[in-house]
C-alpha cells in the first residue's frame, strides 16, 4: 500500500494535487478530522477495503485539532504505518495573489486580522510537519500541468526526487533582469545569429539558429564551465533546504542565444530527478 499525506500552504495547490492523484487512480480523502486518522490508516492498511494507493489532503482548515497530527505520527500505533508526506508550498507574494485572484479567505486570515499575518501563522504551524516531509514541491512558478509532471514521475514513475524544482529561463537584457532570478549569466559574448540574415527571423528554438549558436568554440567551452557550475551548486542548494531555483540566461534580445544556451541546459540537466523546465520569455 502506498499512503500520502498531502499538506502544505492554503493556496499552494492541496487541491489540484489531490484531482491529480485521483487521476492516478489514488483513493483520496480530503480534510478527515485528526481524530479519525489512526483509524482511517489501519483501515486502508488491512487491504479490507481495497485501498492500495491513498492520498489524504490535512491542513489547518482542521482548526486546532490539526496541531494533533504532531502527536499522531510520532505515536506507537502509527509507527506501524507507512506513510510518505507530500508538502505544497509557494512564496508568500504568490500566495497573496493567488488569494486576492479568487476573492477566497486564508483560513487563518480573519483569526489573524489580515491575509499576511494568516500566512505567516499558517507556515509557524505548518513548521513540524513540512521539516518531517519527503517530497517538498514549491508551486510558485508551476502551471497545473507541471505539477502533475512532478507527481507522475514521483508517485508512477518512482524516480528519485530531490526536492529542488529548476526553472531556465531564457530572457532579453534589453527588457530588463528577470526579478524571479536566482542566478543570472550573460550570453551577449557568444557571436549573435542577428546579424546572420537568414537567421534573424528565426529563434534559438529553430536548428539552423541552435547549430550556428552550438558551432563555436567559446559556446561549447561556456556551457561545459556553465554546466560544472550549476552541477556544483545544485546539490549545495538542496543541503541547505532550498527548493526552487530560477536560472536566468540573456542575452541582448532574448531570442537567439540565452534561448539556444536555455535550450541545451535544459537538456544536460533532463534526468537527474530534479523538477526542470525551460521558459523563454521574450518568444
Amino acid at each position: 500500500m502506498r499512503f500520502v499525506i498531502v499538506t502544505g500552504m492554503s493556496g499552494a495547490g492541496k487541491s489540484q494535487a489531490l484531482k491529480i492523484f485521483e487521476d492516478f487512480g489514488y483513493y483520496c480523502v480530503d480534510n478527515l478530522p485528526m481524530e479519525l486518522l489512526i483509524s482511517f490508516a489501519r483501515l486502508a492498511g488491512s487491504g479490507k477495503a481495497g485501498m492500495e494507493k491513498v492520498a489524504l489532503v490535512t491542513d489547518v482548515r482542521n482548526g486546532d485539532s490539526f496541531l494533533l497530527l504532531e502527536h499522531i505520527l510520532e505515536s506507537e500505533e502509527f509507527l506501524h504505518i507507512p506513510y510518505e508526506i507530500l508538502f505544497l508550498d509557494a512564496s508568500d507574494e504568490c500566495l497573496i495573489k493567488r488569494f486576492k485572484e479568487t476573492r477566497r479567505s486564508h483560513p487563518l486570515e480573519a483569526q489573524q486580522g489580515s491575509l499576511e499575518a494568516g500566512i505567516k501563522r499558517e507556515r509557524a504551524l505548518l513548521g513540524f510537519i513540512r521539516s518531517q516531509a519527503a517530497y517538498v514541491i514549491d508551486t510558485s512558478f508551476l502551471l497545473t500541468r507541471d505539477l502533475r509532471k512532478e507527481l507522475h514521475s514521483i508517485f508512477i514513475q518512482e524516480q528519485e526526487y530531490k526536492n529542488l524544482n529548476i526553472t531556465i529561463l531564457s530572457f532579453g537584457f534589453k527588457y530588463g533582469i528577470p526579478t524571479e532570478a536566482d542566478l543570472v549569466f550573460d550570453v551577449r559574448f557568444l557571436p549573435n545569429p542577428f546579424y546572420v540574415e537568414n537567421l534573424k527571423p528565426l529563434s534559438g528554438n529553430d536548428e539552423p539558429v541552435s547549430t550556428y549558436v552550438m558551432s563555436f568554440e567559446v559556446t561549447r567551452i561556456f556551457l561545459e564551465k556553465l554546466l560544472d557550475l550549476i552541477n556544483f551548486l545544485i546539490p549545495n542548494y538542496i543541503l541547505e533546504g532550498k527548493n526552487q531555483l530560477v536560472i536566468a540566461i540573456g542575452c541582448t534580445g532574448g531570442r537567439h542565444r540565452s534561448v539556444t544556451i536555455a535550450n541545451a541546459l535544459y537538456e544536460a540537466l533532463s534526468g537527474k530527478g530534479y523538477g526542470l523546465k525551460v521558459e523563454h520569455k521574450e518568444l
